[in-house]
């Protein structure tokens, strides 16, 4: 954690969620903290992802013991014979340990546990494989969309952080939210979505992440929070209209800039992350970023003093237009995860 990472912005990242209590003052109040700034995010999985399955040589033979034991791409490692694993260094030592006999394998598949009898194949150290490419984590840099002034509790991204290789939503077993800077852009252009690229310190740890959802992910601030904007109203997709709007957006540093875009679909498809279209007309930000870019997800939506979404989708074809989400829909996410 306390490593200096260099990573690339990607529309896969953003933040956290509290308890029930906290999430009522925010909804309650009406008001809420835009925000726009990038943070570095790290987080560790709840059990350990499987990747993907592969063969194993044994001798003269070979083996995909987890494969041939109903062991999928998706699946969630969380036990070994009861022993609850939550990295794959905890899950490589309990099937270690095992010298080669059967074990109970539990995982956790589309909301639901199952258990597979696998049985290891020899390693020439001594130990067992089961053919399971794992992951226990993942890194990189969003962009918080709100804070609640009351609480310190925050959304992010607009859309979940999704496995590269199997899609699957990452369960959030610890998470940090870090300072982070934007170092450089690579402007988008038709057909070749740009991206946002960044650096943020581990040690630099300023809140916590407590759940990843379809909809962004949700936690509590920790750290100092002077500096911020006032707190304006929450504004319902009612409230929302077809015209000049704007985004909060850092494309350089630290600094979040105001640039203006416009509304011009609502209502497309509630829930998916594209309940809203914006198209950037700010000739600044068209001539830094070509429009939309990875890495901006997150970025407040604003409009008539209200914020009404984030940015969460590029357009590959014409990247000066791009998806939102109304802040009501991730508003509602986080009160389901509370």
């Amino acid at each position: 954690m306390g490593r200096r990472w260099l990573l690339r912005l990607r529309t896969v990242a953003a933040l956290w969620i509290i308890s029930t209590f906290l999430w009522g003052s925010a909804f309650a109040e009406g008001m809420l903290i835009p925000v726009g700034e990038p943070v570095g995010i790290q987080i560790q999985t709840d059990g350990v992802l499987v990747a993907g399955t592969t063969e194993l040589q044994a001798g003269a033979e070979t083996a995909a013991p987890a494969r041939e034991a109903g062991i999928r791409a998706g699946d969630v490692i969380i036990s070994v014979n009861g022993q609850r694993v939550d990295s794959a260094a905890s899950l490589m030592a309990a099937v270690d340990g095992l010298g080669g006999s059967p074990a109970e394998v539990t995982v956790r598949r589309d909301g639901e546990t199952a258990t597979f009898t696998v049985t290891p194949a020899p390693a020439d150290d001594g130990g067992g494989r089961l053919g399971l490419w794992l992951r226990d984590g993942v890194a990189g840099i969003g962009t918080i969309t709100y804070i609640d002034p009351e609480t310190g509790s925050f959304g992010a991204l607009g859309h979940g952080v999704n496995d590269v290789d199997t899609g699957v939503l990452l369960p959030v077993g610890e998470g940090a939210l870090c300072r982070a800077k934007i170092l450089d852009v690579k402007p988008g252009l038709s057909g070749a979505p740009g991206e946002l690229s960044g650096a943020f310190d581990g040690d630099g740890v300023i809140g916590r992440i407590d759940c990843n959802t379809s909809c962004g992910i949700f936690g509590a601030v920790t750290g100092d929070m002077s500096g911020l904007r006032q707190a304006i109203p929450i504004g319902t997709p009612e409230e929302i209209v077809s015209g000049p709007a704007t985004i909060l957006a850092c494309v350089s540093g630290q600094t979040v800039e105001e640039y203006e875009v416009e509304i011009s679909r609502t209502g497309m498809a509630a829930g998916s992350g594209r309940d809203l279209m914006v198209r950037v007309t700010d000739p600044d930000l068209l001539a830094q970023t070509g429009g939309i870019v990875q890495g901006m997800s997150g970025s407040p939506i604003l409009q008539n003093g209200r914020l009404v979404g984030a940015v969460t989708h590029v357009l590959v074809n014409d990247p000066t237009r791009g998806y939102g989400i109304f802040i009501e829909t991730m508003l509602e996410a986080q009160q389901r995860a509370a």
